[in-house]
């Protein structure tokens, strides 16, 4: 079971570096938002792997959910400007969203095979 663990540990580490570097690299406002929600899921994740449940599920709720909303909302709010909307035509939606759909299919898979092969809770057993 330790193997499974430290497996998962590496991928959500992994995965949490890599969408956060995206995130900085990234010239486009949202995309770099998206990146960053990404990140937030990978941290969840790594604090779910060491034990944290409670934690990841603030994680989520928190961050990945009520400050990034904010964070979008905002930035959609704001004109993006000529550049940008430059950008996006060239690339296309489709480019700009598939690294952070394949980065959270991968996330997704990692946290089912965690919960799947998660050793069982012993409820009201005495410690």
């Amino acid at each position: 079971m330790a193997t499974l663990s430290a497996g998962a540990f590496y991928v959500f580490s992994g995965l949490a570096i890599l969408a956060t570097l995206l995130v900085i690299v990234q010239r486009n406002a949202v995309h770099a938002l998206l990146y960053l929600v990404v990140s937030f899921l990978a941290v969840a994740g790594l604090l779910f792997v060491l034990g944290a449940p409670f934690a990841a599920a603030l994680e989520v709720i928190i961050y990945a959910g009520a400050i990034m909303v904010l964070f979008v909302f905002v930035t959609m709010m704001v004109s993006p400007g000529q550049e940008a909307a430059t950008a996006d035509a060239r690339w296309g939606l489709l480019k700009a969203l598939v690294g952070p759909a394949a980065i959270a299919l991968l996330l997704i898979v990692e946290l089912g095979s965690v919960l799947v092969h998660a050793p069982a809770a012993h409820v009201g057993a005495d410690v």
